[in-house]
């Protein structure tokens, strides 16, 4: 009886980690698509004459650098 408690609490963390990278995914996402378009409308006419009165910027996208912080953590129990 413990064993098969144990076992569903496992695949329940399973499945809550899968969905937390899913949604950090969406996430970097969504952000990298925000930066995208605000970058085309602080640099395109008209946009950018306000976009340069009121010293709007380019944003940077998120990026890792860092191959090995790319690579998918491994969990071992």
């Amino acid at each position: 009886m413990m064993k098969e408690a144990w076992s569903g609490s496992f695949l329940e963390l399973q499945t809550r980690l899968a969905t937390i990278e899913g949604e950090i995914e969406m996430s970097r996402r969504y952000y990298n698509g925000t930066v995208r378009e605000n970058n085309i409308a602080v640099e395109s006419f008209p946009a950018n004459l306000i976009a340069r009165s009121f010293k709007f910027e380019t944003g940077l996208f998120y990026e890792i650098e860092d191959i090995q912080q790319r690579e998918s953590i491994n969990v071992s129990f």
